[in-house]
């Protein structure tokens, strides 16, 4: 059986939940799979560890670059059943419904796989995709309200006609669409979080519950297993200007993310009980950041709530490792791979109890109500200070995190494609 599976976004240099989703079930795939052949369809020439699927994670930087004139990419497999082929367009949108739909047309697999949401709308009958979360269903205010410019207003005229007036060309209209699009389409579908499950049939009301599976996520066990090492710890942290000792958060930094009041959480926390640890933002800006620099300078924390920018995946287990906490303050979350992440390094965890943080972490987790930043305060307080806590936490997280692998991951989705 010949599988397609969409790696544009697996292929992306700095890397969040549903990149690092799609790049490690790639890998894990062309580990256990010595049966189906597969072809990774991506807008640009895959990279690093994407090109060499057996090679070991830390060490992935191959730069080959050689793509025949049909359009094929050689890549270097465990068992010699990968191939990508390179799907160039000339426009910044639409890759998917525009050229992985041609493509579907003229040269489809048998089976096709979306890690992330969407679905052309040429596609094999046989076709998997995998929907994380649908957030942007429960609170609109969340996500950036993009401005219909000059260069698209055609488009938004196209679509508007074309929907009957129900969707415009911004990313949010299309991220409904499409997930609409895709659970109706789909032959099967993937979520990661019973949580998820629920939302998508309480939203989509018109969805078959039997065709959707969850399937959790995992994360690098080589990569995040606790190993103390001082000497590579040290040089992390002073490689990104991280001081001890600290708490800290990782992810994008967004609205939904909830980083406003995890700042003014921070703020309460050091006036009520003296906490002395910095804070440390890791991951790229995005829609809400001017709110978080406006609110660290407004409660006086520069040079101690530090955004750090993007850090290589390396790099972060020596930061969790590092850390007194790790605080994650999300308002909504379809999975949460940074809490597997910190549970494998041994590090205690604070974090919102809403949508699937609870079902994930279990009982390795502090929980506050992310809407009240002084219950918010009182956890990060609570976990830095009380040792014992902190110790039934770690202890905890390092049990818990043993049920999951991107191994299993990749077991029970390759069933799922199998029998769609």
């Amino acid at each position: 059986m010949i599988i397609g599976i969409d790696a544009s976004r697996a292929n992306r240099g700095h890397k969040s939940g549903t990149e690092w989703y799609s790049y490690y079930l790639i890998k894990e795939l062309a580990k256990i799979d010595s049966t189906n052949q597969y072809i990774l369809y991506s807008d640009q020439p895959l990279k690093n560890g994407l090109l060499d699927l057996g090679c070991d994670d830390a060490n992935c930087n191959r730069q080959d670059f050689d793509i025949d004139k049909a359009g094929y990419q050689k890549l270097i497999s465990p068992h010699n059943n990968f191939q990508a082929k390179i799907l160039s367009w000339p426009l910044k949108f639409f890759w998917t419904q525009g050229r992985l739909s041609w493509e579907m047309l003229v040269k489809r697999p048998d089976v096709l796989f979306v890690p992330a949401h969407a679905l052309p709308l040429i596609h094999p009958k046989r076709s998997v995709v995998t929907i994380h979360d649908i957030g942007y269903k429960e609170d609109k205010a969340l996500y950036s309200k993009e401005k219909i410019g000059y260069k698209t207003r055609f488009l938004d005229w196209l679509i508007l006609l074309l929907t009957f007036g129900k969707y415009r060309a911004t990313s949010l209209d299309y991220l409904d669409w499409s997930t609409g699009f895709a659970l109706k389409c789909a032959k099967k579908i993937i979520t990661i979080s019973n949580f998820s499950k629920a939302e998508i049939l309480k939203y989509y009301k018109k969805t078959d519950p039997k065709k959707i599976k969850v399937v959790y996520n995992g994360y690098n066990k080589k990569l995040f297993h606790s190993n103390d090492n001082p000497k590579k710890l040290s040089s992390v942290l002073d490689a990104y200007g991280i001081e001890r000792p600290y708490i800290f958060y990782v992810g994008r930094l967004e609205k939904k993310k909830n980083i406003a009041a995890l700042i003014e959480a921070y703020a309460l926390a050091r006036q009520n009980h003296g906490l002395k640890q910095k804070l440390y933002l890791i991951g790229d800006a995005s829609f809400g950041y001017d709110e978080i620099k406006y609110l660290i300078n407004e409660f006086s924390l520069e040079g101690e709530a530090v955004a750090t920018g993007w850090v290589e995946e390396t790099h972060l287990p020596y930061i969790f490792r590092g850390a007194e906490a790790f605080v994650f303050p999300t308002k909504y979350e379809g999975f949460g791979i940074p809490l597997l992440q910190a549970m494998a390094s041994g590090t205690p965890i604070v974090a919102s109890k809403v949508a699937a943080i609870p079902e994930i972490a279990g009982s390795a987790t502090l929980l506050f109500d992310p809407e009240n930043v002084y219950d918010m305060s009182e956890k990060i307080a609570e976990v830095v200070k009380n040792e014992t806590l902190r110790s039934q936490l770690i202890n905890a997280g390092l049990k818990r995190v043993e049920q999951f692998s991107w191994q299993k991951c990749a077991h029970d989705t390759l069933k799922i494609i199998e029998n769609s």
